[in-house]
């Protein structure tokens, strides 16, 4: 099996790289990839502590540990890598990184290259990046590595028979900080018993949001002291659904904001002429009474967290096909949250759905329900907000645990 997942990478090279030149999105990736060993080697020589995420929402899961090394220990350089485009291309200027760049593909070669050029004081992996090449050189290398907020499923490679190969790389892993007790049983039983559940380290991440100034005048002239839905992160299926309640079911004294995943052109203008009310975009808000607006289109990155403090119920998108987005931004305010119906993988979503302070919903008729149930009910909506709040203050200190663990070995 393993002769064969090396086959693969090969192909994949190959594929990617023809694939290319007919997306935007694999040129960044297959592009980027080229720069990482010229950056990797500005820490030569360093002492270095390597981060990797898949993608910006694991990337959410690896701040706040970087934080803190920074705060005790400025002598480090951190390094972050990325599989994904949608995760580099965010946060390739990361302040607290001395170095931001693509992981190489999981070649033998590729991983030998770059643990060699980086020789890491200290690995991290977050969540469930496992890329048996890097993992094996790691172990190799007798370079200690953890995993972070981990998530483990029985359908994974490693708890089949044929997923020898994979449980082997797992030795390369000195703890595994997993986020619920499924994943430590499952870890255990194929022999691994180096596991503490330590939650998920978002929960610190998003609890600082409410020490932080979260206005933002425009946001404030919009919503002129009116309901306000805010809906972050949505894609097309998202929007339809919003779209038919703002046209159909809205009150006059109800405003929107929404926050779109794809905020390209085309995207917006497609989004803007869809809907029926005055609507302004965040690109041409200058010289506007935004009060006059009942829908507000956000055609720009990074301001979502302090938008979400303005909600009044928050509508989070993804989950109703390409993978929900962050759910723990908007309930740290104690508001609503709702969405999709396929949220299966994210634990969080499992919670929140089950004590009610996350609404989930499958279709238009659902949503409208949902909506105006939240609109018409002042006290249900602080009902619910609070068990959000609640939540996530009692799933506190993850980093807390990984940063009593590396005290010691860093």
């Amino acid at each position: 099996m393993n002769f064969l997942y090396n086959i693969l990478v090969f192909v994949a090279t190959i594929t990617l790289f023809v694939l290319k030149f007919f997306s935007k999105k694999l040129r960044l990736f297959v592009d980027g990839k080229k720069e990482t060993f010229s950056k990797i080697s500005n820490l030569k020589n360093e002492d270095v502590i390597w981060f990797h995420a898949a993608s910006l929402g694991e990337f959410e899961q690896a701040i706040p540990i970087i934080e803190a090394l920074k705060k005790n220990n400025k002598t480090f350089k951190i390094l972050v890598t990325f599989f994904s485009p949608s995760g580099y291309e965010i946060r390739k200027n990361y302040n607290l990184a001395d170095v931001v760049c693509y992981l190489p593909l999981d070649s033998k070669s590729n991983a030998r290259k770059f643990i060699e050029n980086v020789n890491p004081k200290f690995a991290v992996f977050i969540k469930y990046e496992f890329w048996p090449n890097f993992l094996n050189e790691l172990k190799k290398k007798e370079i200690p590595t953890i995993l972070v907020s981990g998530i483990l499923r029985e359908k994974q490679i490693f708890f089949k028979s044929y997923g020898g190969f994979m449980r082997k790389s797992l030795e390369a892993f000195h703890h595994f900080f997993v986020q619920n007790k499924v994943s430590e049983e499952l870890l255990n039983s194929i022999n691994f018993k180096n596991v503490t559940i330590a939650g998920d380290t978002r929960f610190d991440r998003v609890t600082k949001i409410l020490r932080q100034d979260n206005t933002l005048s425009f946001i404030n002239k919009f919503k002129n002291e009116q309901y306000t839905l805010v809906a972050g992160s949505t894609w097309k299926e998202d929007e339809e659904l919003l779209v038919d309640y703002i046209n159909n079911k809205a009150s006059e004294n109800e405003k929107f904001i929404i926050a779109p995943h794809n905020i390209k052109q085309e995207a917006i203008l497609e989004l803007q002429k869809s809907i029926n009310k005055k609507v302004v975009l965040f690109s041409d808000k200058k010289g506007k009474d935004l009060s006059n607006y009942q829908v507000f289109i956000i055609d720009t990155i990074g301001i979502l967290t302090k938008i979400y403090a303005a909600a009044d119920v928050a509508y989070v998108g993804g989950g109703l096909n390409t993978g929900l987005h962050n759910i723990l931004e908007p309930a740290t305010f104690g508001i609503p949250v709702i969405i999709g119906n396929k949220y299966d993988k994210f634990k969080e979503a499992v919670d929140l759905v089950k004590i009610g302070g996350c609404i989930s919903i499958k279709n238009k008729e659902e949503l409208t329900k949902a909506l105006i149930s939240l609109r018409t009910d002042e006290e249900d909506r602080s009902l619910t907000g609070l068990l959000n709040k609640k939540y996530i203050k009692e799933n506190l200190g993850a980093t807390n645990l990984i940063m009593n663990y590396l005290k010691d070995k860093i």
